[in-house]
């Protein structure tokens, strides 16, 4: 095997495929990057059992400058190998398999040579067709991830919830994610009407890393098999495996009535919650308060240790009943920023029961949820 590449257009494709490399597996050849050679490029592929990303730079990208000598495939230690290329002098870079699995990295006055693995070692990606299989915008993808992966648990005594529950059926995409303390739900209409409906739950860490490979890409191709799902953003194929389990019904958590609403400004409303919890973040329990009477609305923050905090709300619109409810900041901040720029109307039951905030245009469309915290 040997071949030579502009370093950049080389790096751009490890940045991507390093995603999925853990730097400790119970698998050890896992640790490693795998390469293959062919007449058409190279393939880069690199997993944790739980995530594998594989991603090709064609021998046809001008920007790669790639010529390619003799074919072959090695599995090379990922983080000494990235390190290696990243630090090379010259602008292009040379790789040759010599003697059994050694390979000689060249580039300027550099070199280097490292050991490798047998490629053959390396476990096979799955094979996933494209009968189940849903195409979206990866702006709207995108969204969708930011706008619930928030409210996925991190408590691994439950890992279902450590999921967000993606539902497609007909023309409608749902992702629901939940910790059991917030909740946030999406709703997406599809383009296209599915031949077939699916119902997965997808490791929120993977949707992580998934969401930070979508810049540059228009669409996604979204396909779903019995234990993995696939997305194909162009040359890039990112593999998740699936959550095992029923994840549990949330659609009986959201109220279906309020006694209580309230329209803010959502970035207002987080930056007069960011003040409120300087405070709160001291105490113990970490709450704020919002009160909310005819006279409009105030938030307060108070720990014993250091004071207190108390802020006049604007308030939009209002309507209902006079309230006091106390909440987790985190929790109400981590909401408000997935909505942006936007008024949102929040709705109230009861100082215990849990609330719920909505965009006030296509309010169907996207929902958290927040559990009240009891202060007494």
């Amino acid at each position: 095997m040997k071949f030579t590449v502009n370093r950049a257009a080389f790096i751009k494709e490890l940045n991507d495929v390093s995603r999925a490399i853990a730097s400790r597996t119970t698998i050890p050849v896992l640790t490693g990057l795998k390469l293959v050679v062919d007449q058409d490029g190279i393939t880069l592929t690199g997993s944790d059992s739980d995530i594998s990303i594989e991603t090709t730079l064609s021998i046809a990208d001008e920007a790669a400058a790639l010529n390619i000598e003799q074919p072959g495939s090695i599995v090379l230690p990922a983080r000494f190998f990235i390190d290696i290329v990243k630090q090379l002098p010259a602008q292009a870079m040379t790789l040759e398999m010599t003697t059994g699995f050694q390979t000689k990295i060249t580039s300027g006055s550099a070199s280097f040579t490292i050991n490798g693995l047998d490629a053959n070692s390396y476990p096979n990606l799955p094979e996933i067709e494209a009968t189940n299989s849903v195409t979206l915008s990866a702006d709207t993808l995108r969204e969708i991830i930011s706008q619930t992966v928030i409210a996925v648990s991190n408590q691994e005594s439950r890992p279902i919830l450590t999921g967000v529950h993606f539902s497609l059926s007909e023309n409608q995409f749902l992702a629901v994610a939940t910790d059991s303390h917030r909740l946030a739900q999406r709703k997406v209409a599809l383009e296209d009407t599915l031949a077939a409906s699916a119902d997965v739950i997808i490791p929120g860490k993977s949707l992580n890393e998934l969401a930070k490979m979508l810049e540059n890409v228009e669409t996604v191709e979204m396909r779903i098999a019995e234990n993995q799902v696939l997305f194909i953003l162009g040359k890039t194929l990112f593999y998740s495996r699936l959550l095992e389990g029923n994840y549990p019904d949330t659609t009986r958590l959201i109220p279906k009535e309020s006694d209580t609403t309230v329209t803010f400004n959502a970035t207002e409303l987080l930056s007069a919650i960011n003040r409120a919890s300087l405070l709160s973040h001291e105490s113990r329990n970490n709450v704020v308060k919002l009160e909310i009477d005819p006279s409009g609305a105030k938030i307060t923050g108070n720990s014993p240790d250091v004071g207190q905090v108390e802020e006049a709300l604007n308030v939009k619109v209002q309507a209902g009943n006079e309230l006091a409810i106390s909440f987790n900041p985190d929790y109400m901040k981590d909401a408000l920023r997935s909505f942006g720029n936007i008024d949102i109307e929040v709705s109230f039951t009861t100082a215990l029961r849990p609330f719920t905030l909505i965009p006030v245009e296509n309010g169907e469309s996207f929902i958290q949820l927040i559990t009240p915290v009891r202060t007494f």
